[in-house]
């Protein structure tokens, strides 16, 4: 059974609302927006891991 919060579905759930989807469509690129629509990578493994914890700490996570 997974943690919540270390689930990786649960971190890119979180990430996708403190961006929106326009703000992530803007921070990815062609390629990686694709990707993450066709579900062949998520938020974790695209973007780097200081810009993921810019994103949670602006939540107190």
């Amino acid at each position: 059974m997974p943690v919540p919060g270390y689930d990786p579905e649960d971190i890119d759930d979180t990430l996708e609302s403190h961006l929106g989807e326009d703000g992530l469509r803007e921070r990815l690129s062609d390629e990686e927006w694709e990707a993450y629509q066709h579900e062949d990578a998520s938020l974790v493994d695209i973007l780097d891991e200081s810009e993921i914890e810019r994103l949670l700490d602006a939540d107190g996570n």
